[in-house]
């Protein structure tokens, strides 16, 4: 030990060896930042000195080594070598176990090495590798191997020291190795679960188990100018042939010459115009990417419309893809002046009264007779009523949790998403908060509006950019996309985080979710049984069916022989020595493209739609909550707008004055033989287009009253209308009202 101490001739730090576990190793991932101290003639590693049992910090921070007196570190010393380690049979062992009557010691690179763990808590505690804490493994776990959600190669679920569970994500496994770089590079400030964010329960559990999350700020942080490479952006146009007159490096924000980027790479662009775009909100894949998926077993993402056609510009086919479908169609630089268009046309526009479901062209009508289908219509219709009137009387529940306190996001349509995930990642941010959103393009707007209508366009824009986004994957119908990149973003948590808050808040019903993917989010993915229909990939649904409809065993081989890496891929690749053996081979492929291969985002997702309580809802009320999850919104009909408001009378409704003219006015609207909207008039009167799925509060009333023209209050969500002489009369000033009020705000 004298020797130990002694200050060599070369100081070497490389060389010098620590005074309690004795090498030289310079390693801080694992044995702690290597410290040496000229002036005490004193090496010795971080953590060696932090588990030594017999040592305490009895000095301030400044003082010794970070606390550890000298004169505490020395007696250590001589105290260890008088122990025996247990793994080395060296003299030395500084670390004992803790465990009752164990008297097991050893030195910390040995403990190491032996599978030991040491809590970085509290008393710095050391167990041995006999009385280590486990994880619990629950027999109905699922065996087998999932990816590790940090540097996403297999894992297996194992029970082993190398492999480390999620305590709050049952579907999340991790190596441990992998979990400890992630700790010493995200600090306490930002170590959390990969999958849903949780915080403390996730950093309790992995000190429990020997991971050392260092009390400090994330290493990106602290580095200075880190994100100085993030600002510059790939600008060049690398279509074949690029339409621009101004070359291929021109980039105008906001018009048709704005260089969309690859949405995989990001390292190739397209001016939208080149690419036959006509939003920035649709995603472009550069032809590399697309090949790169081609080659590979995953077999490349296609357009999501099963069997489009190419679309023809001047007698010339369009060199690059078409827009991916249900995206809202609207000519680049035209002014939204819906006021002045049908209601059938005007719910294709983006505009605040745009719907989210698609124009009747785009849909699937079933081949039934007419009578059976308007029927069947009338049933589903009204039972869904019914089940939206449940679910609206379980949000009012929820949406006691709100509070006064206000959160107010600064939102730019142009960049609704990347706003708005700025906005829900802000630190003040809380759901419970009242939401306030203010529009960067509307300045001019009154409070009533920011605090009304800003609020339910943005909820609507919000939907739209969800229902189109990678994120997700189908035409109708939509199931979650496998998004590397939105995983490791932690975008998927965010998404589910974000329609909750919609739902609670007074936003749209989604109402784009596959029976399948609510399924899994209600019942759990092990309870659901996929369909062919929810497979969006066109070459993976070729290949199933295919193999569903082969009629011998040769056909049936050869089809295998041509797709055996995708099998292989999808962990599906077994001898078939039976013609029957395709309906299982089928269900197998099913249930590992549309469940197992986005185990990770659906639980990512999953936790994101418990904010607020909205998932828990949701399990407890399936029906009720599938009609506005699973179903697109019923259109506004003169019926539902005059049920919607209560007209305040002291006499029969029916002997109101000027009560036959509003409700003979609701009917012309609908029948298109107006200027405005039934959705024009909704907004005008509540600030937005459509009825959300919690309602309105308070709810919409009417009042005939002697005043000359139409007032629309948005605070009480009350229509002021005028009595007239004729009905003429009525609808004129009904109809200059409106059209010129939204007109105004929209200018």
């Amino acid at each position: 030990e004298e020797l130990r101490m002694s200050k060599p001739n070369n100081f070497d730090v490389q060389s010098t060896f620590c005074v309690l576990c004795g090498r030289t190793d310079d390693c801080p991932e694992k044995y702690g930042e290597k410290r040496t101290y000229v002036e005490y003639n004193l090496t010795v590693h971080y953590y060696c000195l932090l588990m030594s049992s017999g040592i305490w910090q009895r000095g301030e921070e400044d003082e010794g080594v970070d606390g550890f007196l000298i004169t505490d570190i020395r007696k250590e010393v001589n105290r260890a070598a008088k122990l025996k380690c247990n793994i080395c049979k060296k003299k030395g062992a500084s670390i004992g176990c803790v465990a009752p009557k164990c008297k097991r010691s050893y030195h910390f690179p040995c403990g190491i090495q032996r599978e030991c763990i040491f809590q970085f808590m509290e008393d710095f505690r050391s167990y041995c590798w006999e009385h280590r804490p486990v994880q619990k493994f629950m027999d109905e776990e699922p065996r087998g191997a999932s990816q590790c959600t940090i540097c996403l190669d297999l894992v297996e679920h194992l029970p082993v020291y190398t492999v480390l569970k999620s305590p709050c994500c049952k579907n999340a496994w991790f190596h441990r190795e992998c979990l400890q770089y992630q700790a010493l590079s995200a600090g306490i400030f930002f170590f959390r679960c990969t999958v849903c964010n949780n915080k403390d329960q996730f950093q309790k559990e992995m000190l429990r188990m020997g991971i050392h999350i260092p009390e400090r700020d994330a290493s990106w942080e602290l580095e200075e100018n880190a994100y100085q490479d993030l600002l510059h952006c790939y600008q060049h146009c690398d279509v074949k042939r690029c339409l621009c007159k101004k070359g291929r490096d021109y980039n105008e924000p906001d018009s048709k010459w704005e260089i969309k980027r690859c949405q995989y790479c990001g390292s190739h662009g397209t001016h939208l115009a080149c690419s036959s775009m006509k939003s920035w909100e649709q995603n472009w894949e550069c032809v590399e990417c697309r090949s790169i998926f081609a080659k590979s077993g995953k077999y490349s993402k296609r357009k999501k419309r099963a069997l489009a056609t190419s679309e023809k510009t001047n007698g010339t086919a369009c060199l690059l893809e078409e827009p991916p479908p249900k995206s809202p169609r609207q000519s680049s630089g035209s002014p939204r002046n819906f006021l002045l268009q049908s209601p059938k046309i005007m719910c294709q526009n983006l505009s605040p009264c745009s719907h989210l479901e698609l124009p009747a062209s785009n849909k699937v009508t079933m081949s039934l007779s007419p009578v059976m289908s308007n029927k069947n219509r009338s049933l589903t219709q009204k039972h869904l009523r019914e089940q939206r009137r449940e679910v609206c009387n379980i949000l009012k529940e929820l949406k006691v949790q709100i509070k006064t306190k206000t959160t107010r996001l600064n939102i730019s349509a142009e960049n609704i998403w990347s706003n708005a995930l700025k906005g829900f990642r802000q630190r003040n941010f809380s759901p419970t908060n009242t939401i306030e959103v203010n529009f960067s393009n509307c300045k001019n707007r009154s409070k009533t509006n920011t605090s009304a209508a800003s609020k339910h366009h943005f909820f609507q824009l919000l939907m739209l950019h969800l229902q189109n986004s990678s994120l997700f994957e189908g035409s109708s119908g939509k199931n979650l996309s496998l998004d590397f990149q939105a995983v490791k973003e932690n975008l998927y948590f965010e998404a589910g985080k974000m329609i909750a808050v919609s739902l609670v808040h007074g936003g749209p019903s989604p109402g784009f979710f596959s029976k399948t993917l609510f399924d899994c989010l209600v019942y759990g993915p092990e309870n659901v049984k996929p369909a062919l229909e929810d497979v969006a990939d066109v070459d993976v649904a070729q290949t199933i069916q295919m193999i569903k409809y082969a009629n011998s065993l040769s056909s049936l081989q050869s089809t295998l022989q041509d797709c055996c890496e995708f099998l292989a891929a999808a962990g599906c690749l077994r001898p078939v020595t039976a013609l029957c053996d395709k309906n299982m081979l089928v269900n197998d492929i099913l249930i590992y493209h549309v469940i197992k291969r986005i185990t990770l985002p659906l639980e990512s997702f999953r936790q994101g739609l418990k904010t607020l309580g909205v998932l828990e809802k949701m399990q407890m009320h399936p029906d009720a909550f599938s009609s506005i999850l699973c179903h697109k919104p019923e259109r506004l009909s003169a019926e539902t707008i005059c049920d919607l408001f209560t007209i305040h009378s002291s006499s029969d409704v029916n002997k109101v004055e000027g009560a036959d003219f509003w409700m003979g006015y609701l009917q012309d609207v609908e029948s298109g033989e107006s200027v405005v909207t039934l959705e024009d008039i909704l907004l005008f009167v509540t600030g937005s287009c459509y009825i959300p799925s919690i309602g309105f509060d308070p709810e919409p009333t009417i009042k005939f009253l002697r005043i000359r023209y139409p007032i629309g209050k948005r605070l009480l969500n009350c229509l002021e209308l005028p009595i007239t002489k004729t009905y003429q009369q009525f609808k004129n000033k009904m109809e200059l009202t409106i059209r010129n009020t939204l007109r105004v705000e929209r200018e």
